[in-house]
């Protein structure tokens, strides 16, 4: 992801950067931010205007397509579509464990949605429905940022100020971890995928947890 290019990348072995994604129908993407990639090879990225809106994360610019959406990238075409849109400003995505759901944190409106995932006439996921609010954010706990499932089936989710809470799939808040810096990314891993590293302002926190993150799909 490139916020100040506003591109969706990849990076080859050999160090080259293929640019995967640049516009939605000849406009310029605002400052693509998170990405999740099914395992049917599809991409699913946000673009918020976090890289546009100042100098801070990017370069001041007006919003060519007017809105922040989430975008699917074709594995077969490269094609780019609008699968789901109504965000201040869609952040961190995750798909559940069985890839029938999308989860997407909305940053400014403090809260996560949550989205099936539908089948195309092909017979491949492409798109999502309307979605519903999955969780909200607790007065004074910052903002959502990235998200991620254990093998249990919970959401986990950086909370900035609010360190990383911890929700049951009905979305019943079941705990949070307190850091003591505002936190953005949380990933698991480790060689039994049982630590749970966390991105701050200024460290990097690791926590060994009783789950594992959950498992990816192979097809």
């Amino acid at each position: 992801m490139s916020r100040a290019g506003r591109r969706v990348t990849r990076t080859e072995p050999d160090g080259r950067i293929t640019v995967l994604a640049d516009r939605f129908e000849g406009k310029r993407l605002n400052s693509p931010n998170d990405a999740v990639v099914r395992s049917d090879g599809s991409i699913w990225f946000s673009d918020p205007d976090f890289g546009i809106t100042s100098d801070y994360e990017g370069f001041r610019a007006e919003s060519e397509i007017g809105a922040n959406n989430v975008y699917r990238i074709d594995p077969a075409t490269g094609g780019v579509r609008q699968v789901a849109d109504g965000f201040g400003a869609p952040n961190g995505l995750v798909f559940s464990p069985d890839e029938r759901q999308l989860y997407v944190s909305d940053t400014r409106a403090g809260h996560i949605r949550v989205f099936d995932v539908l089948d195309a006439p092909d017979g491949e996921a492409g798109a999502l429905s309307d979605g519903k609010v999955f969780a909200e954010i607790t007065a004074g706990d910052g903002r959502f940022d990235n998200t991620r499932f254990d093998d249990a089936g919970h959401l986990w989710a950086a909370a900035m100020h609010g360190g990383v809470h911890c929700y049951q799939p009905d979305g019943t808040r079941i705990g949070r971890i307190d850091v003591p810096e505002p936190v953005s990314n949380i990933a698991f891993g480790g060689p039994k995928n049982n630590i749970l590293f966390i991105t701050a302002t200024t460290s990097l926190y690791s926590l060994m947890t009783s789950v594992t993150g959950a498992p990816r799909i192979h097809r």
